[in-house]
């Protein structure tokens, strides 16, 4: 028997789109020979589909979408991921369509209830167990977050099931695959049965979806994997109800597996919401440099206009290698000088700004100024042409505040939200790995702002090897100050930079939305107060 994986990227709404995206994939499945084509958790709506399953005309164009889409299925078997309204309920609901008629319904079982999903504000829970059989094969199905439960699984094996098919639309994060990949194995060895695992793959505002699919059998080994961050039909053949074992590929280098989750990122934000262009500020730096790359990558550099913006305190080798970057990666390129602008402003403000003693040297408000006249300058080019901003700051700068509102924060999707500044340098070595785009000479300098003269990241900051150890094992591993202090870090720099994470919370909540790829961003993943008289100290 053979058995189709439709690893595919679906658009949240757009359900004529992705109907005819899983009746195509089901058809070239039957063509090559499968019985049962398997899709995604929630295919149909897409995921996550959030409040619009509150929307009654959504309901009523989900209803009509999977009656249309039944009666196209012939010939082959489809277990499809939807959602499921009946009465005033909803489920997360897995089908089974054989020939124009839906023949079994389960009911996700084990709602989640984190910080990216929060299922029991829209679903119900179901209790029953589905099995069903396809030549002489019995099938259990769980979705997602059903495994994580052993009874659940336990329930289809003692029901007659000898292959459990587990539906998923889980989002990448760095190490998922490995973590995933042991609980799978651990639930089938446990329990002695094939496990068919199919992940849902694209980019979904700030979520990404790997994809990732794979199959283990009944002994907890894996035996079939399919490539991540992209769509495939995946097929598998059965020999009773023990998978053959096929291709594993080998494990990506974790800077490879960021840089695509990064482009599908990019290349799906654009892309789904109907946008036709991007530009950015590019500053001869590593941060804007790596941004650029990678939009050209995932949109293609016609698709690219990078704006060079430099002031009186702007290196030479700035402009030069922003130069040759852009000229290398074939993107539009120009040049706007912001020194006519920032004159203009002091000379309009030099009575305020020197009217008080403290006020009359030069310092952070000059400094925002420009990057507030640089946001200006992007933003009015946005407007002009239709083209959204990417924003090119790293989390190690929105961690620590090292950013301007309304300035380098203007923009439409932030890329690099999520990445380190040390992650920063090791993408941009990657990249460079597969064709040299990157000048050496941007990885090798000291990182600076360009605000005042000889300025450096370092001049008000750590090393950034301390700043990012910190900021991951404060927000992404919750580990106390005590903690932290105990992993080798001084004291005066985990109190500074914890200080510095949580004093500019109020900066984070205006930021533009931004990918994740750990498991815990700033972005659905942080809630914390603004207002809060709680300081962590040691």
């Amino acid at each position: 028997m053979r058995i189709a994986i439709a690893q595919i990227n679906c658009t949240v709404g757009d359900l004529t789109g992705n109907a005819k995206k899983i009746l195509d994939y089901t058809n070239e499945a039957k063509d090559k020979g499968s019985s049962l084509v398997v899709t995604p958790e929630l295919a149909l709506s897409g995921c996550p589909p959030e409040d619009i399953l509150l929307r009654d005309g959504f309901r009523q164009a989900c209803i009509k979408t999977l009656d249309n889409l039944v009666k196209k299925i012939n010939g082959i078997s489809l277990l499809l991921g939807h959602p499921y309204f009946i009465n005033n309920h909803i489920y997360n609901a897995a089908s089974l369509i054989c020939n124009g008629k839906i023949v079994a319904t389960y009911f996700k079982n084990d709602l989640l209830n984190d910080n990216l999903f929060q299922e029991p504000r829209y679903f119900e829970a179901g209790s029953e167990s589905c099995i069903f059989s396809v030549e002489g094969i019995k099938f259990g199905v769980n979705i997602s977050t059903d495994i994580w439960k052993e009874t659940n699984v336990i329930s289809a094996k003692q029901e007659g099931a000898e292959v459990l098919i587990l539906l998923c639309a889980s989002p990448y994060h760095l190490n998922k695959q490995a973590l995933f990949h042991k609980l799978i194995c651990q639930r089938s060895h446990e329990i002695g049965i094939a496990i068919i695992c199919v992940n849902l793959v694209g980019g979904q505002d700030e979520l990404i979806f790997d994809g990732a699919s794979f199959v283990t059998n009944n002994k907890g080994e894996l035996t079939n994997q399919f490539d991540e961050f992209t769509e495939t039909l995946g097929l598998i053949e059965f020999q009773g109800g023990s998978p053959v074992k096929g291709i594993i590929p080998n494990s990506r280098a974790q800077e490879e597996s960021i840089y695509r989750a990064l482009c599908l990122g990019v290349k799906d934000y654009i892309g789904k919401n109907n946008f036709t262009n991007v530009l950015l500020g590019l500053s001869g730096g590593i941060d804007s440099s790596l941004t650029l790359a990678i939009a050209v990558d995932a949109l293609g550099p016609d698709k690219v206009w990078a704006i060079m913006m430099p002031s009186e305190y702007t290196a030479d080798i700035s402009m030069q290698d922003s130069r040759a970057l852009s000229e290398t990666l074939g993107v539009r390129y120009s040049e706007f000088s912001i020194k006519p602008m920032f004159d203009q402003f002091s000379s309009s403000l030099m009575n305020k700004f020197w009217s008080h003693q403290e006020n009359n040297e030069m310092g952070v408000t000059e400094e925002n100024l420009q990057a507030r006249i640089r946001g200006t300058i992007l933003m009015a080019l946005s407007n002009k042409y239709g083209s959204i901003v990417l924003t090119t700051g790293n989390k190690s700068e929105m961690a620590t505040g090292y950013c301007t509102l309304y300035g380098d924060m203007a923009g439409g999707f932030s890329v690099l939200k999520d990445i380190s500044k040390t992650m920063v340098y090791r993408l941009c070595e990657y990249r460079n790995s597969l064709s040299m785009v990157i000048p050496k000479r941007v990885i090798q300098r000291a990182p600076s702002a360009e605000l005042r003269p000889d300025q450096t990241d370092q001049d008000s900051l750590p090393p950034y090897n301390i700043i990012d150890g910190i900021i991951e094992a404060y927000v992404e591993k919750g580990k106390s100050l005590y903690e932290i202090i105990d992993m080798g870090y001084s004291k005066n720099d985990v109190q500074h930079i914890v200080n510095l994470i949580c004093k500019n919370e109020y900066k984070r909540r205006q930021s533009p939305m931004g990918i994740c790829v750990t498991q815990h961003s700033f972005s659905r993943d942080w809630d914390y107060p603004i207002t809060s008289k709680y300081k962590d100290e040691v």
